[in-house]
């Protein structure tokens, strides 16, 4: 008998990117709607991805198995 798949959580996977080093990426929040009360500054700072905090990297390694 076969051994059971994981599956791969599909919400995390639209979301998340896994570098070389195995860690993950994640867009910056705060950066949809309401944009003309943020600074120019802060705006700028919001573009590209961020490095997801090492606490809520395990979560993402079984979230995403095979990525």
């Amino acid at each position: 008998m076969p051994k059971i798949k994981m599956k791969t959580h599909r919400g995390a996977a639209k979301r998340f990117k896994r570098t070389g080093t195995g860690k993950f990426l994640r867009a910056s929040a705060f950066k949809r709607h309401i944009l003309t009360s943020k600074t120019t500054k802060s705006k700028r700072q919001m573009r590209g991805t961020r490095v997801v905090k090492d606490q809520d990297q395990a979560k993402l390694e079984r979230m995403m198995p095979y990525r």
